[in-house]
């Protein structure tokens, strides 16, 4: 994690000029303030989610523990018959209006509650629960509803005899048989075996003013039965309860694509005892500190950092990386890796319950309170719908018979017709199931995206914006020139003692002075020189210069170890040795120099430091390009060395000299006009230095691996090994989202159309209307779970 400018005294070493260190540093500023300003977004994007009633009902937004209202209480029910909307509307409707219930967070991916209250006992709580034919079942364990599984399956052989009876039925009324009771009789008994759940949730709905698809084929089915259509009733029945059933099942892989993940971390992990032995225990109870053994072959427990030993791990779970990253002493591991070869030692960073993967999950799940605009539109409509049509069945059922003497029993058939038809069970199903399928998908790409809303906007990116250091490059510079001045080049000074007593020192001089400077460009100076095996001098009177560099004293001479400002400031720096730090500056390097203070400031030696450009960073703006997606790199360094990592990687258009509120200005410019042609701006950053961007962008990336948790919370999209080529990726898969979402509304709404049309012209009956809505919706579902291919 990058340091706060006021820990770090070389921060403002950034600011003061256009040369030499001129770093992304100065990016830290406003942070913390875009940080909430993000936070307010995705507050928002909950705040959205409320749940309307019918059957057309939301998937529920899944909060955090941490969006609770303040000075309320946490009560956590796993709540297996709670799987879709249909079910929250009901609790919805049951406890919103109940006193002391603040809030209430539905997580139906994992069944799973959260009542935020004020009251002494939540009893009230779960009896309410209760009274709509639901086990409410409390969770002491903030992990237990991730772990919980799926409830146990009903059996099938009911099922099955209700069809063979609903077939029997149908069989007797064909052949007509001389017993007119029989057709009713195996009805009833089809209508039994596989309706008594649908009436039961059936009457729960309707007590509690609910119109849902349950209440909606009870009474269609009820009708069917009154006006003698007793074959047809309970072939409708059947039907429902089968679609239903293989619905549930269909949905559960949606739910498994997200749990399974879970399921990558071992239960137990070897953990050194104080007595020196290396016991089992299980990972949950690891605490942070703890001493960790891992054999090849074996799965990470928990996340920790490499204290002994290397090998190769398979971390494709968590960062979607398809070749084994090579690990050693002081490197991150994460839960749910793969150790593929050396046996080694870990200390644990993190406990069970907060591990990257975990978090990953986590967050998967919440996403799903942020709705995609497709969702939103789609919720809008159901809610329109479903009692639109319901009273057009009404009219048809009683209007004709009176105004035009048409048939009753004609009649009321083609209305409960329309009731089967009102229920917009595919269409209000296609776009979670859609959703979830997507988030999953990237999830397994090592791309985390915080909502619906972000993976739709994808396919209408018009610009990325990317930072530089530690996005674009490695953020890690390197010492790539270093040369001996001679004293041709100190005109501006003329030569002195001092510069004759350092030649042949001076690099030992300049590498002393930088060992004792943290900016990453002393590092590299200094770690190039114990590359090379040298020796270090003692220095005395060290200083840091702000904007500038550092001094200090060896064997009695002071020293300046410096930027191209700095020795400009000094007047050492003459026409000819000007020209050469233009030319090093225009190759996109930073120059660094030693100078000697007395009796007048001499150079002796420049080094040339340069940050490396990613291997993948050439790729993905050649891929974003082929997308139509143009590119832009806003940083705050030197406009030579930006324009020159520009070239290499082949930006359409490079700024330097960026501080962080320049860069948000630049963003918000381009959201404005990209917004106008109804398309996206992103961001993409480190998360925490280009915040203030990241928090303006319609879509802000963060390179999540250098800091995974900072990345989950700051930004709306983490690629969670730093590749930029799955940005790429993020946009096909938001596309290819947005191509099934349209797909799923067209297949269900042309469904429809298509019965409603056929019961106007009479053709349509009750059985075929279920049929063709039941296997809309299992046409949507398989559809949407086409995203969770490899």
């Amino acid at each position: 994690m990058a340091r706060h400018p006021t820990q770090d005294p070389h921060h403002h070493h950034d600011h003061d000029h256009h040369h030499g260190h001129d770093h992304d540093a100065h990016d830290h500023d406003h942070a913390d303030h875009a940080h909430d300003e993000a936070h307010v977004r995705v507050a928002e994007t909950h705040a959205h989610a409320c749940c309307g009633g019918g059957c057309g009902a939301p998937v529920a937004p899944v909060q955090a523990p941490i969006a609770a209202p303040a000075g309320t209480q946490a009560a956590r029910y796993r709540i297996a018959a709670m799987d879709c909307p249909t079910e929250e509307t009901l609790i919805r409707n049951k406890l919103g209006g109940m006193a002391g219930v603040a809030a209430l967070d539905f997580n139906l991916m994992q069944r799973v509650l959260t009542v935020h209250h004020t009251l002494d006992s939540t009893d009230g709580v779960v009896r309410a629960i209760g009274s709509l034919g639901m086990l409410a079942e409390p969770l002491l364990d903030t992990t237990d509803g991730a772990e919980a599984t799926a409830e146990a399956a009903a059996p099938w052989w009911p099922l099955a005899l209700a069809g063979a009876a609903a077939l029997g039925a149908e069989a007797a009324e064909w052949f007509g048989v001389a017993t007119p009771w029989l057709p009713a009789a195996l009805a009833l008994a089809a209508i039994a075996l596989a309706g008594l759940g649908v009436y039961r949730k059936g009457w729960i709905a309707l007590r509690n003013g609910n119109l849902n698809i349950n209440a909606l084929m009870s009474i269609a089915v009820t009708g069917a039965a009154l006006i003698g259509q007793w074959p047809e009733a309970a072939m409708v029945m059947v039907l429902f309860a089968l679609a239903e059933r293989i619905e549930a099942a269909s949905l559960d892989r949606a739910r498994n694509a997200i749990r399974g993940l879970m399921a990558m971390t071992p239960e137990q992990a070897v953990v050194l005892q104080p007595d020196g032995s290396w016991q089992p225990v299980p990972a949950r109870g690891v605490t942070i500190g703890a001493r960790v053994r891992l054999r090849p072959g074996e799965r990470v427990a928990l996340d920790g950092r490499v204290v002994l030993g290397q090998s190769a791990f398979d971390q494709a779970p968590i960062t979607g990386e398809s070749v084994p990253v090579d690990k050693t002493v002081g490197d991150p591991l994460y839960a749910g890796a793969i150790n593929q070869s050396g046996e080694i030692e870990y200390e644990v960073t993190a406990p069970a319950s907060d591990s990257t993967l975990a978090r990953i999950i986590h967050a998967v799940e919440a996403a799903q309170g942020s709705r995609a605009p497709t969702q939103r539109f789609v919720d809008r409509f159901a809610r329109v719908y479903t009692p639109a049509v319901f009273a057009i069945a009404l009219l048809v059922a009683i209007v004709p018979p009176l105004v035009t003497g048409g048939a009753w029993h004609e009649w009321i058939y083609k209305a409960l017709v329309l009731l089967v038809i009102a229920c917009p069970c595919a269409l209000v199903i296609s776009t979670p199931v859609t959703i979830v399928s997507g988030l999953a998908a990237a999830a397994r790409r090592g791309i985390l995206i915080k909502g619906g809303v972000y993976l739709e906007q994808g396919r209408d990116l018009a610009w990325l914006a990317l930072d530089k250091t530690g996005t674009l490059t490695h953020g890690k510079p390197a010492q790539t020139d270093m040369a001996e001045l001679s004293a041709d080049f100190d005109s501006a000074s003329g030569a002195n003692g001092a510069g004759t007593r350092m030649a042949g020192q001076s690099r030992a001089i300049a590498a002393s002075l930088a060992a004792r400077s943290d900016h990453p460009v002393s590092r590299a100076v200094a770690s190039a020189a114990a590359s090379d095996g040298v020796a270090l001098l003692d220095v005395t009177e060290f200083e840091a210069l702000a904007g500038l560099g550092v001094r200090g004293r060896v064997a009695g001479v002071q020293y300046c170890l410096g930027n191209h400002r700095l020795i400009h400031d000094l007047g050492a720096c003459s026409p000819a040795l000007e020209a050469r730090l233009e030319a090093l500056e225009r190759q996109g390097k930073t120059v660094v120099l030693l100078a000697a203070m007395e009796p007048k400031p001499v150079v002796s030696i420049l080094f040339g430091v340069a940050d490396t450009v990613r291997e993948s960073s050439r790729q993905a703006i050649k891929e974003l390009h082929a997308l139509g997606i143009r590119t832009l790199m806003l940083s705050g360094d030197n406009p030579h060395t930006v324009a020159a990592i520009g070239e290499q990687v082949g930006i359409d258009e490079a700024r330097g000299n960026q501080m962080p509120v320049d860069k948000a200005d630049a963003i918000a410019a381009l959201a404005d006009k990209a917004r106008a042609h109804g398309r996206k701006v992103a961001m993409v950053g480190d998360g925490i230095n280009d915040a203030p961007a990241l928090a303006r962008a319609d879509i802000g990336f963060a390179m999540g691996a250098a800091g995974t948790d900072t990345a989950i919370e700051t930004a709306d999209v983490a690629l969670m090994d730093d590749d930029l080529r799955k940005i790429p990726t993020f946009v096909r898969l938001s596309r290819r989202t947005s191509s099934i979402l349209r797909q799923n509304i067209a297949l269900a709404l042309g469904i429809k159309v298509v019965f409603l049309a056929l019961t106007i012209m009479g053709m349509g009956t009750m059985w075929m209307a279920v049929f063709a809505d039941m296997g809309a919706s299992l046409l949507v579902v398989f559809n949407g779970l086409r995203l969770t291919r490899r």
